[in-house]
């Protein structure tokens, strides 16, 4: 099964007029070709096809960090062939991954003495972290039911259905069933009494969210763990709560350090965090982290020697790459509590600002919430003409990549943008943002609509006819190119 698709038929071949001075032959677009090439012209063919791609930094879309000090660049282009994996040849990197776990299970208030290392793991990124933590939960729920000599063999898991998709590839890999949280307009995050009333005997685990995807807003870890504290104490179960920390994991200690979510509540038993979000890491770092090492099944970890030392391993993968490991740990020591705090104190007020912008259009209701993820959820006031898909697509006009989303059952009637704000965006920047979504504006309210039916009188009778949907498609493009040569016109006389 091929999941990959080409991007055009009409030409089988590669064509680069920069390395048409090393290579006079086209290159086979799907095929390996026969004979090498330069590397001159390899380089020029790559690098000409790359430069149709965004501008990463515009990328409003993605919680994914774009931007890193040029020492941490070197640091890992410096590292980028060790294996890390291979502890026993590159020992300092794997203490390096030690030590960054200990400091974020420190930060998340893990119950640990002194001298006690903490229990976690590097991943890829979140979506591995949650697959590792939901295999230990259902390994220990499957445990202790066997120990009770009761079935075992339908674990559920409880989550809102704002989770993001990795949740619905656990529940759908490891067969487990996944019993959501609906949502409902103007509350877009899992309600904690509703998820604790879905909870029975089956249940492996509560999920709760820091930091939606959707709106960026935290969901009430303390008031879930109360609410299940005591459940657990009329039922006599123990269902325990993780939290997926994804993108609040390196937000909440910082903007909200008394917010009770993390290990300071007693059923916390493990917690995702993604370093490449805004643990300010480039793409393919993420952590999880457990309370202690009870809660982590000893069967999952696996022990191998043929690498030159026994070696403890707990992952979905096996080889990767050292470089995220490293840069998490230069971030860590770089930025210290007080670098970190800054650049989401930064963060915060750079959403503060679109927000304030957005809000003095008078053409937008703001989903997100001020308390949560730094990011700008919105939607428009009248979309009947126009609507939020078609604001993204003409803000690419300008560079910008702005994802416009249906929200999750039972909110699929509300359409948002969401513009995600990282260390790299600047006030400046969202300023701009701003103008160019009121052009935007301003142009869309001069086009006809797009969804709308067109109807137009018959003459004599008076009758109401709906033009066929060939006619409407003919008589917006019509207007489209009308539009698009008197801007250019307009342009032509300015200059």
């Amino acid at each position: 099964m091929v999941l990959s698709r080409t991007a055009s038929e009409s030409d089988v071949s590669i064509h680069s007029t920069f390395a048409s001075r090393y290579v006079r032959n086209s290159l086979p677009r799907f095929k390996m070709p026969e004979n090498s090439i330069p590397k001159e012209a390899a380089y020029q063919i790559i690098n000409d096809e790359l430069m149709l791609d965004g501008n990463p930094r515009l990328n409003l879309a993605s919680f994914v960090t774009t931007w890193m000090e040029p020492e941490c660049d070197k640091l890992m282009m410096a590292s980028i062939n060790k294996n890390y994996v291979d502890m026993d040849e590159y020992p300092v990197t794997t203490e390096l991954q030690n030590r960054c776990v200990n400091m974020i299970a420190h930060l998340f208030n893990a119950p640990l003495e002194d001298s006690e290392a903490a229990v976690g793991v590097g991943t890829v990124g979140s979506s591995e972290a949650i697959m590792l933590a939901g295999l230990a939960f259902k390994r220990k729920w499957q445990n202790n039911r066997k120990a009770q000599g009761k079935p075992y063999d339908k674990p559920n898991i409880v989550t809102g259905a704002n989770v993001q998709v990795c949740w619905e590839k656990f529940a759908r890999y490891f067969e487990v069933e996944l019993k959501e949280v609906k949502l409902s307009e103007g509350y877009y995050v899992m309600d904690p009494v509703k998820a604790v009333e879905m909870v029975d005997e089956n249940t492996i685990c509560v999920a709760a969210i820091l930091g939606s995807t959707l709106n960026g807003e935290f969901e009430d870890v303390k008031l879930l763990n109360d609410l299940l504290l005591e459940k657990n104490k009329q039922t006599g179960w123990d269902t325990p709560i993780h939290v997926d920390a994804a993108s609040g994991g390196f937000i909440a200690p910082f903007l909200y350090p008394e917010l009770e979510w993390d290990f300071r509540l007693p059923l916390v038993k493990s917690i995702n965090v993604s370093g490449h979000k805004y643990g300010l890491v480039y793409a393919g770092i993420g952590w999880v982290i457990w309370r202690s090492k009870e809660d982590l099944p000893e069967e999952l970890i696996f022990h191998i020697n043929y690498l030159g030392a026994d070696q403890p391993t707990f992952t979905l993968n096996f080889s990767k790459g050292s470089s995220q490991v490293i840069a998490q740990y230069y971030q860590l020591i770089r930025l210290g509590m007080e670098g970190y705090r800054n650049v989401m104190d930064n963060c915060h007020e750079n959403a503060m600002v679109l927000k304030q912008g957005l809000e003095k259009t008078g053409r937008f209701n703001i989903v997100s919430k001020d308390h949560g993820v730094p990011l700008v959820a919105f939607s428009l006031k009248d979309n009947k003409r126009h609507n939020e898909f078609e604001v993204a697509e003409m803000l690419r006009r300008f560079g910008w990549i702005v994802p416009a989303y249906t929200m999750p059952a039972d909110a699929q009637h509300i359409t948002v943008l969401r513009v995600v704000i990282r260390e790299d965006f600047s006030r400046t920047l969202a300023e701009r943002l701003v103008l160019d979504i009121t052009k935007v504006l301003h142009d869309l309210d001069s086009l006809p609509s797009k969804l709308a039916v067109a109807a137009q009188q018959n003459g004599k009778n008076g009758t109401v006819v709906k033009k066929t949907e060939m006619e409407t498609q003919r008589e917006v493009a019509t207007y489209w190119k009308k539009f698009v040569l008197d801007r250019k016109t307009i342009k032509n006389k300015i200059c």
